[in-house]
């Protein structure tokens, strides 16, 4: 099996998020949403300015796939009379190394990662607060779903798990050692055959085959992977639904299918502990989780997490026919250690035995 990584994507061109900011001035009544966390930072990934004006920069380090959304709601907070004179450092990369590396000492003031045992991490050490997910929103920025990626027209007919394991399908998802995204692709392609009736050890047996026949490349993020793909590698993609929608925007000649059984991808936001400028942190969550900015992260190809947004853009964002979440496998703790743990992970063995560099989770 080929196992190239590869760093982050060219990501897509701006969506126009910037329309919404003068709607965003009052936006700066922020309600307490808003978890604390932190003091450390980012993380291999690419870093880029933010906003605009003077007196305090917050270093953002997140997941490499919401970057372009990221630009946008910083942009957008900047106007609002609580994101006046804030600036942003910001860093993105593959989750799980993203979190190891604000986990090592590396600045952050606002993490966004793609699973929440990459925010547990933190707080098992320190780093984010104990109650970062106290708040409506449970901590998570937004949601999506694994949806498959194909050439347009579907030339290879996919329309459901079943086809990703077919001769000669030639499937790209990223490495779950580094990647949150892997992880969920692989808990969505598992949980989908449990859908089906398929036995614990039958839907096992599944994910090895779709690893160890017809995943050709996995690079280090969702973002790299999305690179081969549209660069012409693979048949299939398995990624995040925003992804792709952003992916069909920037004109990529692709289309993307949302399976009849896939798994509602949440993903966590906080604030870290013991930095110097907790306020304006504290105040860009709330921010995001407002109106204003869910509405952008709407816009950007992410399912609101705000009931009266998700509303809002329903017709944009269909429910699929048998959505199952994280709980339905039993939660996060127990799925790292069953399937990811470094040691005794059912995936990590596969992984390894064939051959797939894996990293410490």
């Amino acid at each position: 099996m080929r196992t190239p990584f590869r760093a982050g994507r060219r990501l897509f061109t701006r969506a126009g998020a910037l329309a919404l900011v003068t709607a965003v001035g009052a936006g700066a009544a922020l309600a307490g949403c808003g978890g604390s966390s932190d003091t450390s930072g980012g993380s291999s990934g690419s870093s880029s300015g933010g906003s605009s004006g003077g007196g305090t920069q917050l270093a953002l380090v997140g997941y490499s796939t919401p970057k372009k959304a990221y630009g946008a709601l910083t942009d957008a907070f900047a106007q609002t009379s609580a994101g006046e004179g804030v600036t942003f450092s910001q860093s993105f990369g593959a989750s799980g190394s993203q979190s190891r590396a604000v986990d090592s000492g590396q600045p952050a003031d606002v993490v966004a990662f793609s699973t929440t045992p990459d925010m547990t991490r933190l707080v098992d050490d320190g780093i984010v607060a104990k109650a970062w997910d106290a708040n409506p929103a449970k901590g998570m920025s937004s949601d999506s779903v694994v949806v498959m990626v194909v050439r347009k027209g579907n030339p290879k007919h996919i329309t459901g798990w079943s086809d990703l394991i077919k001769s000669g399908i030639d499937v790209i998802t990223p490495n779950p050692s580094t990647s949150g995204s892997a992880r969920w692709n692989i808990l969505a392609g598992y949980g989908a055959m449990l859908k089906e009736g398929k036995t614990p050890a039958e839907a096992l047996d599944y994910v090895k085959t779709l690893l160890t026949k017809n995943v050709s490349v996995q690079d280090s993020s969702a973002s790299a992977a999305l690179q081969t793909f549209t660069s012409g590698k693979g048949d299939v993609l398995l990624d995040y639904e925003s992804d792709a929608i952003a992916a069909e925007k920037a004109g990529d000649s692709i289309q993307y299918i949302i399976p009849k059984q896939t798994i509602l991808i949440q993903t966590p936001i906080a604030v870290t502990e013991k930095r110097s400028h907790q306020t304006q942190a504290k105040a860009f969550l709330a921010f995001q989780w407002s109106q204003a900015g869910q509405t952008i992260w709407a816009q950007q190809g992410y399912r609101p997490v705000l009931p009266s947004v998700a509303k809002q853009f329903a017709s944009k964002f269909p429910t699929p026919a048998d959505l199952f979440t994280i709980d339905f496998l039993g939660g996060w703790t127990k799925a790292k250690t069953e399937f990811f743990d470094p040691a005794s992970g059912s995936i990590t063995k596969i992984e390894q035995a064939a051959g797939v560099p894996t990293a410490s989770s």
